[in-house]
């Protein structure tokens, strides 16, 4: 039972780093990517965890949605899709603002990098 315990904290541990990290890569973004501003580090923390959630559950939906389109370009639908998840963040949390649309583009690119190194250090 102790054993169980442990994982669930080293997981939780784990979740709490990222975060921190993918919170620290919208901070850094909204400073050097003319078009994504955030008020305040709490408010980074709070894209981190909304583009998460929006990550893991409407991002799903909306790529089986746009299957037919997204095989017709290519492929290159996704990075709409990926544009349109930064804006339903902005749209959810106030002071997140976004303008444009190569601003939310190059956003979204370093934020699955980070993601992705993140997740491979940490898994």
């Amino acid at each position: 039972m102790f054993k169980c315990s442990k994982i669930k904290i080293n997981l939780m541990f784990s979740y709490i780093i990222k975060l921190v990290i993918t919170a620290a890569a919208v901070w850094f973004g909204s400073k050097n990517i003319k078009g994504i501003s955030v008020d305040a580090p709490q408010t980074a923390i709070l894209v981190a965890l909304v583009l998460g959630l929006l990550n893991t559950f409407v991002k799903p939906i909306l790529k089986l949605l746009s299957f037919p389109i997204t095989v017709l370009t290519l492929g290159l639908f996704l990075l709409v899709i990926n544009v349109g998840i930064i804006y339903l963040g902005a749209y959810f949390i106030k002071g997140f603002r976004v303008e444009g649309f190569l601003a939310p583009l190059i956003f979204s690119f370093g934020l699955s990098l980070v993601s992705t190194i993140t997740g491979f250090l940490l898994d």
